[in-house]
């Protein structure tokens, strides 16, 4: 099964109406791209024993900037990425093993190449965004990757968890309206956690793409990485601060990966894709109530208000 296949268009959404086939010539596209990284990675495996593994990891959260981030980074001379910025490997692929992961990475010659083309060090890294909710991602990168550092940046969760509800209209079709949505959430995820801890080779359709509120609970989540890694190996940035001063976000990240700093250019903002009707305001009052206990965790955490409650 290709991890990376969107479902078939089936119908029309409730509350979005799209061109259906504009959109499926769209996602015709998509496969057609992800075939060609399958058959572009097929053909780096007999290298993969020459290739390096990551200095450091974006575990997510998903739809919480890790895109920006990443597009930042690139801007270094020091940092040499994977093939495509999400390996999904520690959550999907974990099973094809270690040489797979190998053929995302650049040749440890061409790593060594650019440090002495650069005068510096060069990092090496990838950014997968369900890391950091899944449930047995940090085990398997602290038995992997034990000295890799790791990057978590966290996003209001109510705008996060809308954003999320229109990237899965695109990705799955999800049916229901947001309100819906979040209404259905523990419905549709009920044992689907605990059948994932009981087997590890079970991968939940419906806590990968229907879990509005429950990525938006950071510290369960970062409690998780904590049983694994000691904290000086965990950065955790906040989408709001890199995008009002994106200059001292990454001069932050630089710090932290060993790096020298960089001036950063902006990239230009895209919108998500998706255009709805904006969030009812009862909704988003009662997912702020819902997720302020998860905030005032966070923040005793960080020792910092996050005004993350309107």
């Amino acid at each position: 099964m290709n991890p990376w296949s969107p479902p078939a268009v089936t119908s029309p959404h409730p509350t979005w109406n799209p061109d259906l086939e504009e959109l499926a010539r769209h996602r015709k596209r998509l496969r057609g791209r992800r075939r060609k990284l399958l058959l572009r990675l097929a053909s780096r495996l007999p290298s993969a024993p020459f290739r390096v593994l990551p200095d450091f990891l974006i575990i997510g959260a998903a739809k919480s900037a890790t895109t920006t981030l990443y597009a930042y980074l690139e801007q270094s001379p020091h940092v040499a990425w994977s093939l495509r910025k999400e390996a999904f490997f520690f959550d999907k692929t974990f099973h094809w093993g270690l040489t797979w992961y190998r053929a995302f990475f650049p040749l440890k010659s061409a790593v060594a190449r650019q440090a002495r083309e650069t005068g510096g060090t060069v990092r090496t890294g990838e950014g997968s965004p369900d890391y950091l909710f899944h449930p047995h991602a940090a085990r398997r990168v602290r038995e992997t990757l034990p000295n890799t550092k790791l990057v978590a940046i966290l996003r209001n969760p109510v705008d996060r968890a809308f954003s999320f509800y229109k990237h899965q209209i695109m990705r799955t079709n999800e049916p229901f309206t947001f309100e819906e949505a979040v209404d259905a959430e523990e419905k549709r995820l009920q044992g689907e956690l605990e059948r994932m801890e009981r087997d590890e080779g079970y991968a939940s359709f419906n806590r990968q793409h229907y879990s509005y509120k429950a990525r938006g609970c950071y510290m369960d989540q970062l409690d998780r990485w904590l049983e694994h890694f000691p904290r000086e190996q965990i950065l955790v940035q906040i989408t709001d601060d890199l995008h009002s001063d994106p200059q001292t976000g990454v001069n932050e990240l630089t710090e932290f990966l060993g790096l020298p700093p960089i001036e950063v250019k902006i990239p230009k903002r895209t919108h998500e894709g998706v255009r709805i009707d904006p969030m009812k305001p009862e909704v988003r009052a009662r997912l702020l109530e819902h997720f302020r206990p998860h905030n005032e965790r966070l923040e005793a955490f960080l020792g910092r208000d996050l005004n993350w409650d309107r």
